[in-house]
């Protein structure tokens, strides 16, 4: 014969604990710390999303702060002297140097000697100064530097035989304008 199940007493929740089995509790166990993990999880993401929208907040009114007033620059007054002294600098700082060392080079030949290279930002000019032996070599040099292409034209402003020289060198100056590239 089967047992039989008597029970007149009131269902209390202690009663049903004890009769559940244990599976069921382990796993009612299981499904509170897993809701606990998600509570936790969830109010974590809460706070950083709140910590982030002060940041926006904050960083948008430092932004229309900062674009609200205009950036004040101090005016400072440069003086006529400084300023034009500023501007030479920067001309010549500006001038193609390579470039016109290499036209001057490309047209120099052996028989002449460069003393100076002076240039003239301003009109577009280089003041050569040069030494050779004979008148010859100084006209061929002039018409070697009239077919470079950086200069449009090339002058033979003076020229002098050097007396203390024993060697006594013909020097000569010329000025040639150069091309804007």
């Amino acid at each position: 014969m089967k047992a039989m199940k008597i029970d007149f007493a009131p269902r209390t929740l202690r009663r049903v604990l004890f009769h559940l089995h244990p599976a069921v509790l382990v796993l009612a166990g299981a499904g509170a710390l897993l809701c606990a993990g998600a509570a936790v999880g969830t109010y974590a993401l809460v706070e950083q999303k709140r910590e982030r929208q002060h940041q926006l907040q904050h960083l948008q009114t430092r932004v229309a702060a900062l674009s609200a007033r205009p950036v004040e620059v101090a005016k400072v007054a440069i003086p006529e002297a400084q300023a034009a002294f500023v501007n030479g600098a920067v001309l010549q700082l500006n001038l193609p140097w390579r470039e016109l060392q290499d036209a001057v080079l490309a047209a120099t030949p052996r028989k002449v000697a460069l003393v100076a290279m002076e240039p003239d930002p301003r009109k577009r000019v280089l003041k050569i100064t040069a030494e050779t032996k004979s008148s010859d070599d100084m006209v061929d040099y002039v018409a070697a530097l009239k077919e470079q292409d950086s200069f449009s034209g090339v002058i033979l402003t003076r020229h002098e035989i050097n007396e203390q020289d024993p060697n006594r060198p013909l020097r000569f100056q010329l000025e040639a304008t150069w091309q804007a590239r």
